[in-house]
């Protein structure tokens, strides 16, 4: 039998939510490597939404579940239900969703504040001394649950007009 992996999404697209590439990609290889995969997300309000063809604000509300469920094609659960014990490890793909919605490290930087799931999530696997994936931007909330955990996000530059 394979090893059980639980994922965490925090939305569904890149500006406001989990980045559809990397939990793609993580699902693909999990899938490759006979993992049995569980998707999960928190069930609470998203920070804001972002309509991504204009790359602006939208104004309307949506739920993390509700929009992470878009990638799980409706097979996830509320991130409420995760229990380590029944995983061997947990992966959190990237996007601008767990820097607005799993975290508060979007407005507020180093001093941000992590969800109550996803930190109690993380402090279980660390726990029970199980692996935890952290992508693209994931390693914040690390930074923050884990004291002594230091993580560089980089510098914002402007290089020929990028």
């Amino acid at each position: 039998m394979g090893k059980r992996v639980a994922l965490v999404l925090a939305g569904c697209g890149v500006f406001d939510g989990s980045e559809i590439h990397e939990a793609s990609a993580a699902l693909v290889h999990l899938s490759r490597a006979g993992a049995e995969v569980k998707i999960f997300a928190p069930n609470i309000e998203q920070r804001d939404v972002v309509n991504h063809l204009k790359g602006s604000p939208a104004e309307e509300k949506r739920n993390v579940l509700v929009e992470s469920a878009r990638l799980a094609r409706g097979n996830i659960q509320d991130l409420a239900e995760l229990k380590a014990a029944d995983f061997d490890a947990v992966i959190f793909p990237g996007g601008f969703g767990v820097a607005k919605n799993l975290c508060s490290w979007a407005v507020d930087g180093k001093n941000c504040t992590v969800n109550e799931q996803v930190s109690s999530t993380l402090q279980a696997f660390h726990s029970a001394k199980k692996p935890i994936g952290l992508c693209c931007i994931s390693p914040v909330l690390a930074a923050k649950v884990f004291p002594g955990c230091e993580v560089t996000v980089g510098q914002d530059k402007n290089v020929d007009g990028r």
